[in-house]
């Protein structure tokens, strides 16, 4: 069956359309800057885990990212000595974060939740993953062929990161920083792809029916 999903072509007038939008939703724009105090003002460093574990409840209600053990969570942070490394702008510290062994020895990796811890503390270094964000990119690679990424490079951060700066060059978006090209992707894919899954469930139920 044909694909009719049609996504507006990536483009300055698309971003800032976008970037408009963001602007527009109180919900949207309290919940960042009330998380930006957070990380960078009240508690900037990650060495106290009660520090940590406030941060960690914040982005786990704001975003519900499912983080179901924070305390968890939020001694690993502690234990990894993270500051040097946001300091550094080193990339490799988001897949090290979302790697937890929780109670039980059973390892979960919460890596969209570990982009977005890292970006409130360095939001134009550490871009956010996110499903829709993931479904954006691979949409415009398939249709456009921006860049050669397989699906399982977006779970590698660095890689992930490359992949956003081929996105911003291919469609001459050099202009937008890279917490600006998220929220474009973000909200573009949950635009698209939330109303294409529902126009999909609602037609599986039919064919159930």
């Amino acid at each position: 069956m044909k694909n009719i999903l049609e996504i507006i072509r990536p483009s300055t007038k698309e971003v800032e359309y976008y970037l408009k939008k963001w602007d527009s939703l109180e919900n949207y724009t309290l919940q960042e800057s009330s998380l930006r105090k957070l990380f960078t003002k009240t508690y900037p460093l990650n060495t106290d885990l009660d520090d940590v574990l406030i941060k960690v409840c914040a982005l786990n209600d704001f975003y519900s990212t499912n983080i179901f053990s924070p305390f968890t969570v939020a001694k690993h942070i502690v234990s990894l000595k993270i500051d040097d490394a946001l300091n550094e702008d080193d990339l490799d510290i988001v897949n090290r974060i979302a790697e937890v062994t929780m109670k039980g020895g059973n390892i979960k990796n919460f890596y969209s939740f570990a982009s977005k811890y890292c970006s409130h503390h360095k939001p134009t270094t550490y871009p956010i993953y996110d499903s829709y964000v993931e479904k954006m990119l691979k949409y415009c690679k398939k249709k456009d062929k921006f860049d050669n990424f397989k699906t399982e490079d977006l779970k590698s951060y660095e890689r992930f990161r490359e992949i956003l700066l081929s996105f911003r060059k291919f469609y001459s978006l050099d202009e937008f920083d890279l917490k600006q090209i998220d929220k474009y992707l973000w909200q573009a894919g949950k635009k698209y792809f939330l109303r294409n899954y529902k126009k999909s469930k609602i037609k599986n139920m039919d064919v159930m029916v």
